[in-house]
């Protein structure tokens, strides 16, 4: 990687840990220069605005996302396991990230937050992964080995679940749970256990 390519990517790494943790709003690019180590128009070379940034970051991230939920997703099954092990492998892979890129969870969390134009870009990036989950959950459905729900629904509220587990840790401690790699597990087993139930057919 090229010291100019280098650059650039580090004020990713950058701007994703401050708008993960701090929010983008209460992020400036004077703050994200200076703990990159280089001047706010150094910033403006590579991403011509804050925003421009934020968008960069999101198909950066995005991108990271989907190639993890795809190489799950690659994965043989036979055909009557396949509506659970499939679902299952796309949670596990989403929480390793978690454990892995806590930051990057947080920044899908912001983006959300935010509304469009980001969240906008964020779903953009993710139509294609989530068409395919659409025509898998109808197709699973239709052969009787789902029960019926409306899979938009039963998507947005497992993305809502997954997301939120992972990165609500001040929700988690004023119930009582210090978050560490043993509560996510914990709370992994809890999500895929509440949506077998949910989704299968006894």
């Amino acid at each position: 990687m090229s010291s100019s390519n280098s650059t650039a990517q580090k004020i990713l790494d950058v701007a994703m840990e401050s708008f993960a943790r701090r929010g983008y709003e209460a992020t400036s690019l004077d703050v994200i220069a200076k703990n990159v180590g280089i001047s706010k128009q150094s910033i403006l070379y590579w991403y011509p605005s804050k925003e421009d940034l934020l968008m960069a970051l999101i198909d950066r991230s995005a991108n990271e996302l989907t190639l993890a939920m795809e190489e799950a997703l690659a994965l043989p099954t036979q055909l009557e396991a396949q509506s659970w092990s499939k679902i299952e492998a796309v949670v596990k892979a989403v929480f390793r990230v978690g454990v892995r890129r806590p930051d990057l969870i947080g920044l899908v969390r912001e983006v959300s937050r935010l509304g469009p134009p980001a969240s906008s870009r964020l779903i953009e990036n993710f139509d294609p992964l989530l068409t395919r989950a659409y025509s898998f959950m109808q197709e699973e459905i239709a052969r009787g080995a789902m029960k019926r729900h409306e899979p938009r629904f039963i998507l947005l509220a497992t993305y809502s679940m997954v997301v939120g587990m992972i990165t609500e840790v001040e929700l988690l401690r004023a119930l009582g749970e210090e978050p560490s790699i043993r509560s996510l597990v914990r709370r992994r087993s809890e999500v895929l256990e509440f949506l077998k139930l949910a989704l299968l057919e006894p």
